[in-house]
């Protein structure tokens, strides 16, 4: 089985933050004496990822994800514990690390807004060294995934969000890393564009092989994209495994729409009733009641069609929260 390519053993970052009460006197004193809280961003994680795998890095703002992407991409050291990635401690930030890895942030911009795309293309370039004709081949074959091939000639500044967003994965992935951070890469766009940067990076992963770190408040990036997730809140985490295990794990209910042959009924009985209009009826009915009270429907009322299904993956992850807080 071949080495991991992100290992993270009890990893942590604290912060010291100052604090002081309103008002002069209290200003005046922290000049001389100045107090402190310790703020735990991560707390003591531990995973590994291995090569090729797209794993999704959930939790609430705050809950220390984009500090833990810092800490593996070199930009952070940590307080304690020491990652590796492919083989390196990015902290050293050593040359060869870099070339093999990336860190895309939604909100951040690599490149100039006067100038047009490509040049910013060409300037990664010659900051990674690409061989000419490696550069050029993998440029042609990003612009034709991403449909850019008119838009790389505009200013940066004339280009949409959703635009701009195509040129920061395409400037971010020129050198081919085969290691991916990716830091709300769809925060903002709209549902085709969301849809068509997932593509992109399935397609870069089963292209290339590249392990794939993602954090997203949009869970369709991570429900089409990783089978597996990482969960942490508070900076500490709180789950590591399949995300079908996370439903199955938090979820107590169960999801039945049904459509009516005769336009109406009483479903009341058989569960919450969650939306009913135009002969359609949303019920959410305990998990282990699924099988009786479908069958129990069916034998009972005029049914066109029925779908049973789990719960938004938002709100298994909204209840995972919502449990830790309570622990706490």
């Amino acid at each position: 089985m071949p080495n991991p390519a992100i290992t993270v053993n009890l990893l942590s970052k604290h912060y010291k933050v100052p604090v002081r009460e309103a008002g002069l006197k209290a200003a005046t004193k922290s000049l001389f004496r100045r107090k402190y809280n310790s703020v735990k961003a991560v707390d003591n994680i531990s995973f590994t990822i291995q090569p090729g795998e797209v794993v999704g890095f959930l939790g609430p703002n705050g809950a220390g994800k984009t500090t833990t992407l810092k800490m593996l991409s070199g930009l952070l050291f940590p307080t304690s514990g020491i990652p590796d990635v492919l083989g390196f401690q990015p902290s050293r930030r050593q040359a060869d690390f870099l070339r093999q890895i990336t860190l895309v942030m939604g909100n951040r911009s690599q490149m100039s807004w006067d100038l047009p795309a490509l040049d910013s293309f060409e300037l990664q370039r010659a900051i990674y060294g690409v061989p000419s004709p490696d550069f050029l081949r993998t440029r042609d074959e990003f612009i034709e995934l991403l449909d850019v091939k008119e838009l790389v000639k505009k200013p940066v500044r004339n280009l949409s969000l959703g635009e701009r967003m195509k040129m920061e994965i395409i400037v971010a992935l020129l050198h081919r890393p085969k290691v991916l951070f990716l830091d709300e890469p769809t925060i903002g766009l709209d549902v085709t564009m969301q849809r068509r940067i997932r593509q992109f990076v399935e397609e870069y992963n089963r292209r290339y092989g590249a392990t794939v770190l993602l954090t997203s408040h949009y869970m369709a990036d991570v429900e089409a994209l990783c089978k597996r997730v990482i969960v942490i809140h508070n900076g500490k985490l709180l789950f590591d495994g399949d995300l079908s295990t996370l439903v199955d794990r938090f979820s107590a209910f169960k999801t039945i729409g049904v459509t009516l042959a005769n336009g109406f009924g009483s479903f009341s009985q058989y569960g919450e009733v969650l939306n009913q209009e135009a002969g359609h009826v949303t019920l959410r009915i305990p998990r282990e009641k699924t099988p009786e009270v479908t069958a129990r429907i069916l034998a009972e009322q005029q049914v066109d069609d029925l779908t049973v299904e789990d719960p938004p993956i938002e709100d298994v992850i909204e209840k995972v929260f919502a449990q830790k807080s309570a622990e706490v």
